[in-house]
């Protein structure tokens, strides 16, 4: 079946392409990409179907001129995406940091490759300081969502312009490159979220009522102090309401094997294999980066004797890790920096070495 194609039934599809299938399916109406592997397929379908849709379609001169396209799109209400990866999402961190200030509800696909600098186009997950740290200036946070499978990458799309219209907040959803070129089935439900309501805010024009301005400007510290205040009460809401997770074996484990996105399906296995050997092993995958689920991480830490954390890096996501457990068990780290995952042979190997 035609990727081009959006279906309810089940259909085997590249994530990349299920991802922009999701898009469409969630609302989006306005796309502006780059084209840069490993998610260029992103780009190619939405070329096509935007256009058979009336929607609006841009291949953008570069990516700043991308991620600035859909800020201005993001100020008239609409629902706006733009797609990239790695070192060319790097370009686009001074318009995150705008967007968050300005409150509008970007939705960015980073599909990541190995880094740093050029890199190459082999899987990697080495952007997660950049999605969940942030590359722009000043105080704020993106929200992440980290799919592990291509169902979870057009559920997790929804989701994603589902977050980012409700908390009015840029929300990345960071996928990788394995994630977006392999196919597996997937099936499309229909938009599973309730529509929010933007019409105390958009810029829309300002016919039969008082203008609007968004901006991130303020000209006195005590203005400025006031408004991070009151993003960060709004981020201390994003983080008890929409932190999400998923966790296996864990209420009896002494190992907890955490990582995230494709990585965690072998992780998985590597679990299963040490639970066969009698080392009591289980996983945690956090699905939301950020707000990353440091609460739940905390509690099973009081239950396990160490920690492992497994990821495509050079070790990113293990400093969430420890910053969550607080020193009450040791926390390790077993990790290749490019590529496909270790093995689930390999990583049971390496468990039985750290323990």
């Amino acid at each position: 079946m035609s990727a081009n194609t959006i279906t309810n039934k089940k259909v085997l599809m590249k994530g990349n392409f299920a991802i922009a299938n999701a898009a469409v399916k969630a609302g989006c109406q306005c796309y502006f990409g780059y084209p840069i592997t490993p998610q260029s397929e992103i780009g190619e379908f939405m070329s096509g179907k935007m256009q058979e849709l009336g929607r609006a379609y841009v291949s953008a001169e570069s990516e700043l001129a991308a991620i600035n396209m859909t800020i201005g799109a993001c100020s008239t209400g609409v629902k706006a995406m733009s797609s990239s990866s790695s070192c060319a999402v790097s370009l686009m961190q001074e318009a995150l940091s705008y967007a968050t200030s300005d409150q509008l509800p970007v939705v960015l696909v980073s599909v990541m490759r190995g880094g740093p600098g050029l890199g190459n186009i082999y899987p990697s997950q080495g952007d997660y300081f950049q999605a969940t740290k942030g590359g722009g200036n000043g105080d704020y946070h993106l929200i992440v969502l980290a799919p592990s499978t291509v169902q979870e990458c057009a559920d997790l799309t929804y989701k994603a312009f589902y977050l980012a219209q409700k908390y009015r907040n840029p929300t990345v959803l960071l996928a990788d490159g394995l994630l977006g070129q392999m196919m597996e089935p997937v099936e499309f439900k229909p938009y599973p979220y309730p529509e929010i309501d933007n019409s105390d805010w958009v810029l829309s024009g300002a016919k039969n009522r008082s203008g609007r301005i968004i901006r991130s400007y303020a000209p006195l510290a005590e203005d400025q102090c006031v408004y991070l205040n009151k993003l960060y009460e709004k981020y201390k809401l994003i983080e008890q309401n929409e932190t999400e997770w998923e966790e296996k074996n864990t209420q009896d484990c002494d190992i907890l094997l955490v990582s995230f996105g494709s990585t965690s399906r072998n992780v998985n296995t590597a679990a299963k294999i040490c639970r066969e050997k009698g080392i009591k092993a289980g996983t945690f995958r956090p699905i939301t980066l950020y707000p990353f689920p440091s609460v739940r991480l905390n509690e099973l830490a009081d239950k396990v004797k160490k920690i492992i954390c497994v990821e495509v890096n050079m070790g990113q996501m293990i400093n969430d890790v420890r910053l969550a457990v607080n020193g009450k068990v040791p926390v390790e780290l077993i990790n290749k920096p490019v590529g496909m995952p270790p093995s689930p042979e390999d990583i049971a190997i390496k468990i039985e070495e750290l323990i």
